[in-house]
């Protein structure tokens, strides 16, 4: 059986949620596999986020070099190619940094590349079995990999549900000395943080979050009366705001805002991975969507197949009820 490996991406010692996700992953893979995790980074950050995965993993390698105080998948893959066995299987989140830097990873690697894996049914002998979708998400592939050479597969955050158990102690292995020096063509310049709107979604624990199925900019405001009926605020996918229907501030997604909302009211949204890679923490996920084939089902905790326009109404409605009966 093929070595798994997890990269973790992480920002200021935080570890991204997609941490504890790839090493459930990698046992829905290999229910017998004791996945390792691959953390690079430089300084105080590198270390609070090894302490911040230690129990989900039995091992930690980390590459600590100044070069990768920021993450720059260039650098980070002359790295992992030096520590990393030929033959092993390398799960990596399915967002922005992730998709920069699993493709030439398995070219470098030599190995199969899998993207944006939703279910894995396993390994039977050199073949990986997997779900992922095509055609926007309307159809779910079950793809056969030949990984025999190795492989590299992007896992769409929030597929694979952190396991519950005994936490690990995990064993930390410095593999620093192994890289060398590190040169790269593209270099970090500054981050740019973007302008705050008028309501701050990242500071909600609760979100309607509105997609297409809301149809025009007037039936914004039934989504909005939920939302005050439940104490939450109103977020969007990226069409509303294409639309102008909603600003910038308000977008959910690898284009727009982080959120870590306790509970998400996904209205009318399909789910794609752009948009399922703003939401982190693992929230308790409602998906309202007259599509019974729409991909949000795939990951939500409770999916509801109705029309949101006559939905949401009914719902508003009903918690206004709740909310007078439990003031009495």
């Amino acid at each position: 059986m093929a070595r798994i490996f997890a990269y973790i991406v992480h920002k200021a010692g935080v570890a991204d949620d997609s941490a504890a996700q790839l090493a459930a992953a990698a046992k829905k893979m290999d229910p017998a596999a004791s996945p390792t995790a691959l953390l690079t980074g430089w300084g105080a950050d590198l270390s609070a986020a090894c302490d911040a995965i230690r129990d989900s993993y039995a091992e930690i390698w980390t590459i600590s070099n100044e070069a990768l105080a920021y993450p720059n998948a260039e650098l980070i893959r002359k790295a992992l190619i030096k520590v990393v066995p030929p033959g092993s299987i390398v799960l990596v989140a399915h967002e922005h940094f992730g998709i920069d830097l699993a493709p030439g990873l398995s070219i470098k690697l030599n190995s199969t590349f899998v993207s944006d894996v939703l279910d894995i049914a396993g390994i039977d002998g050199s073949d990986l079995k997997v779900v992922r979708q095509e055609f926007g998400g309307q159809v779910s592939a079950h793809v056969r990999c030949d990984i025999s050479s190795g492989a590299v597969v992007t896992v769409r955050p929030g597929a694979f549900k952190p396991l519950e158990g005994t936490p690990v102690a995990a064993t930390v292995v410095d593999k620093s000395s192994e890289v060398g020096a590190l040169t790269a063509g593209r270099r970090y310049l500054e981050t740019i943080v973007a302008e705050a709107g008028d309501v701050d979604i990242t500071k909600h624990n609760v979100l309607v979050s509105i997609g297409r199925g809301i149809q025009k900019q007037e039936n914004v405001a039934i989504a909005q009366e939920l939302a005050e009926a439940m104490g939450a605020a109103v977020s969007c996918s990226r069409p509303v705001v294409d639309a102008k229907w909603l600003g910038k501030s308000r977008q959910v997604g690898s284009s727009g805002k982080t959120v870590k909302p306790k509970v998400y009211l996904a209205c009318g949204i399909s789910g794609s991975f752009q948009h399922l890679a703003g939401l982190k923490g693992s929230p308790f996920l409602i998906a309202i969507n007259k599509n019974p084939r729409a991909p949000i089902f795939q990951v939500a905790d409770v999916g509801i197949v109705d029309d949101i326009l006559e939905f949401l109404p009914e719902l508003t409605n009903k918690v206004r009820e709740m909310r007078s009966v439990a003031a009495k």
